[in-house]
């Protein structure tokens, strides 16, 4: 079937010594994976590979067998131009490291057109703003809605939060966050990405960051600590 969609690209493998396997997030049939022949190659290949950085978002046409094998690219073109998110070293190794806990957190093949919206709108607030410390946090806590696993508000005022069953509680257990963490997830759920970006120090950010791995851990089978966590601490240490 052939297919006219956007795509943000979440991760690009290369295969053998010429070719790519890219895995897209598509707003038309959800995750995909297509394999690219010969992307390094032709006198264009850096022109090719430009198009599957983390986080791009393209204009695609493709047919889809929709057998669960690697589906194929026909047109290929930039839907969003990027001015920033793949030059500035920071917003760089933001979306490498989200692209990669996405990668880890969206299994299945199928539509989530308000998640496609969500990411799209958000990655163009990061390419048109510079203050961003806090837009990973944001975003990972974000996309628990899209995901299904959101923390429930109801009960916010308790001092601690369950991250097993995912809501607040009187009482601390061994799956529970301390009332420090706890209250610094509740400043974390009032932020928007216009908020004040200082909101929070470096130790604070580095605390945040722990509880939503740790969070996307306890509610994703099979999810992996992404490699690139390390990078983006230095970044911001």
């Amino acid at each position: 079937m052939l297919v006219k969609t956007k795509a943000i690209v979440i991760s690009s493998l290369k295969f053998q010594e010429k070719s790519l396997i890219v895995k897209c997030f598509t707003l038309s049939s959800g995750l995909k994976s297509y394999f690219v022949r010969d992307a390094f190659s032709s006198r264009k290949a850096s022109q090719k590979i430009a198009y599957f950085q983390p986080f791009s978002i393209l204009e695609i046409e493709a047919v889809h067998k929709n057998k669960g094998t690697l589906e194929n690219f026909k047109e290929i073109k930039t839907a969003v131009p990027f001015q920033s998110i793949h030059t500035d070293i920071v917003k760089s190794t933001m979306v490498m490291f989200l692209s990669e806990m996405l990668h880890y957190s969206i299994q299945e093949e199928e539509k989530n057109e308000q998640l496609f919206l969500f990411l799209e709108t958000a990655l163009t607030w990061l390419d048109h703003h510079d203050e961003i410390s806090n837009f990973h946090l944001i975003l990972l806590l974000e996309i628990t809605k899209y995901l299904g696993f959101y923390p429930d508000l109801s009960d916010i005022d308790l001092p601690f939060f369950e991250m097993n069953e995912g809501v607040f509680t009187v009482f601390h257990n061994s799956t529970a966050l301390s009332e420090h963490e706890t209250t610094l997830l509740k400043k974390l759920i009032e932020l928007k990405f216009d908020n004040s970006q200082k909101i929070f120090n470096v130790s604070e950010r580095q605390i945040l960051l722990k509880v939503l791995i740790d969070f996307y851990s306890s509610h994703l089978e099979g999810f992996k600590r992404p490699k690139s966590l390390d990078i983006l601490k230095e970044i911001f240490s």
